[in-house]
């Protein structure tokens, strides 16, 4: 069983420990955290990684928001900014036509709870991986952990290295711009989704040791 947090269109080490372990609860009760993958993403881009971030309303409550009482802001358009990113990243690769529609309906309806549309995005992500994991929600912080359950609350991270989890180990696969930037690792599902469509799923099984 893993314990996961709410994330913004997670990275690839995420959905490797799902598709090794499809068991899993996703704490949103759990404190948000700034500059973390709960309202932040990386994609590719010609000069590297490139961050793509949700703003939230600021609550007052000192950062003991609840992850499921997080409310997105509409400051900046950042919807129509992130999905144009999406676009300029990755129009040239080979799936991305099949599947920006679908991406694209969620980024125009207007969510007010940043981890209903986290949810709504990693559900259509793991149709489209066509993984059918066993993922319940706590909206308490899970303590004490179940039994043989893998806490990666805190593994999966824009800070923590990828040695911080000793099962993952990214597999590289074709990027449209690494012969520019060279393979960047563990970028967002989505980077894998739209390069390489329905064998990601063996890439994601190949990043993952057990």
């Amino acid at each position: 069983m893993l314990i996961l947090s709410s994330l913004y269109l997670p990275p690839i080490q995420y959905f490797a420990h799902l598709y090794a372990d499809p068991v899993a609860i996703e704490d949103q009760g759990e404190h948000f955290i700034k500059q973390t993958y709960r309202n932040r993403c990386l994609i590719a881009t010609p000069n590297g990684p490139q961050a793509l971030t949700i703003p939230v309303v600021r609550d007052g409550s000192g950062g003991h928001t609840p992850m499921h009482d997080v409310r997105i802001s509409s400051h900046g358009n950042w919807r129509h900014l992130h999905w144009n990113a999406l676009v300029s990243a990755y129009e040239n690769s080979p799936y991305f036509e099949y599947y920006a529609d679908d991406f694209q309906a969620l980024f125009d309806r207007p969510y007010d709870r940043l981890a209903n549309f986290n949810t709504d995005l990693r559900s259509l992500i793991l149709e489209l991986l066509q993984l059918t994991p066993q993922i319940r929600v706590s909206t308490d912080y899970v303590t004490p952990l179940p039994a043989a359950a893998t806490d990666l609350r805190t593994l999966i991270a824009p800070k923590a290295t990828i040695e911080s989890d000793p099962s993952f180990q990214p597999k590289a696969y074709y990027q449209v711009f690494q012969e520019r930037t060279g393979f960047q690792p563990n970028l967002s599902i989505v980077d894998l989704l739209f390069n390489l469509g329905p064998e990601s799923r063996l890439i994601l099984k190949q990043s993952l040791n057990h």
